[in-house]
């Protein structure tokens, strides 16, 4: 009995942890390993990019967890369900998800093939034009499988990127420990609090299209408290890496900076100009296998809003098939938009959707959807574990 009950801990938390893995893969790509959201989102406060970073990711995975919980608890069957159950009396603003949702999954995918189409032609020399064709090529494989499938690579993606990410963050920072001193040490500039408060929430409200994936990810969560503990871990291994990432750009912001083309990829080129080889070659396994999690999460929750449409089970009955059509057409409206390069996806496309998150998606989830959640599971007899 005892090596059962050990047993079934074990899974429980090898679930939680999946889970956790799912977002932190979601959030990896664009998030922290390139360096260019950080760049544009909380270099741009001095050192309160520092909180300004933490509150965004505890905005995130407030939200998330709040939306596993209602989808779950009410056996809810998709994204729009969901998105109806939030919005209830006033149903159809579900359709203005919809729109910012396929805008941003868009968005996620372009910068995901950008990005790593960029990285291709950096370290192998492959053309930009045949880098995308490969990289969509290589996501719409990998966006075919299901949930369980998404889940372990998710897992080991994880674990993988984050070992190379915190070694690659802790040689940058030991590198300029005493330029980053020196701006930890200065006064803060309060008079931009207000817009580091304000670029938290666009963050989490960009990086809050996660949710299609999540709630199809999280269903594997047994109630309340797992979600909790699963959206704790996400913020504890999402923050000790973006914490990490921001305060190394803080120390080489005036290098990369003046580098043409280094604020595309900073962490790219903070990791030539340390010119340590070995390094740059594992930042580049470490951001591919970014992009690859980030795309392939941002494909998945798509599919797995359409592949069970009646229209679709009568023309393309085999369930692979069904992903791989849905997927497809995903993958090649994104390399088209991929053309335009990575900056310019992150700062307009994932700029606007930011600000339509924040009122369609984290206020009201922190406010009444923890009302309806909480009202919810006490009426119907709930427990919390």
């Amino acid at each position: 009995m005892e090596k059962t009950k050990h047993s079934g801990q074990s899974g429980r938390m090898a679930a939680v942890f999946s889970v956790a893995a799912v977002l932190f893969s979601w959030h990896a790509g664009g998030g922290f390993a390139t360096g260019n959201q950080a760049n544009q989102y909380f270099l741009v406060s001095g050192k309160l990019g520092l909180v300004s970073a933490l509150l965004a990711l505890l905005l995130l995975t407030m939200t998330v967890r709040q939306a596993i919980v209602m989808y779950n608890s009410r056996g809810l069957g998709s994204y729009k369900e969901l998105l109806e159950t939030l919005y209830h009396p006033l149903d159809k603003l579900e359709l203005v998800f919809e729109i910012y949702y396929y805008i941003m999954v868009l968005m996620c995918v372009s910068s995901c093939i950008a990005g790593a189409a960029t990285l291709l032609g950096d370290a192998l020399g492959v053309s930009y034009g045949l880098g995308i064709v490969l990289i969509g090529a290589l996501l719409l494989v990998l966006s075919m499988f299901g949930a369980g499938v998404l889940r372990k690579v998710s897992s080991v993606l994880s674990l993988l990127i984050l070992i190379c990410a915190v070694m690659i963050f802790i040689v940058g920072i030991g590198r300029k420990s005493d330029v980053i001193a020196e701006v930890l040490r200065a006064p803060a500039d309060m008079g931009t609090l207000p817009g580091a408060i304000f670029r938290s929430f666009q963050y989490a409200g960009f990086q809050c299209s996660s949710i299609p994936t999540m709630i199809a990810c999280g269903t594997v969560l047994k109630n309340e408290k797992e979600a909790g503990k699963s959206m704790w871990l996400s913020f504890a291994m999402n923050a000790l890496a973006l914490v990490l990432s921001v305060t190394m750009l803080l120390g080489w912001k005036d290098i990369y900076s003046s580098v043409p083309g280094g604020t595309t990829i900073p962490t790219l080129t903070v990791c030539k100009q340390m010119g340590i080889t070995s390094l740059v070659w594992i930042y580049y396994i470490c951001l591919f296998l970014c992009f690859v999690s980030n795309g392939v999460c941002s494909v998945f929750g798509v599919v797995n809003r359409f592949e069970a449409n009646d229209w679709l089970t009568r023309k393309l009955p085999n369930a692979m098939a069904r992903r791989a059509g849905i997927a497809f057409l995903i993958m090649a409206t994104a390399v088209c938009i991929s053309v335009v390069g990575l900056s310019n996806i992150i700062k307009y496309g994932y700029g606007y959707c930011g600000y339509i998150g924040i009122v369609m998606l984290v206020i009201p989830f922190l406010t009444v959807g923890v009302y309806k959640n909480r009202k919810y599971l006490k009426n119907h007899n709930i427990p919390e574990a």
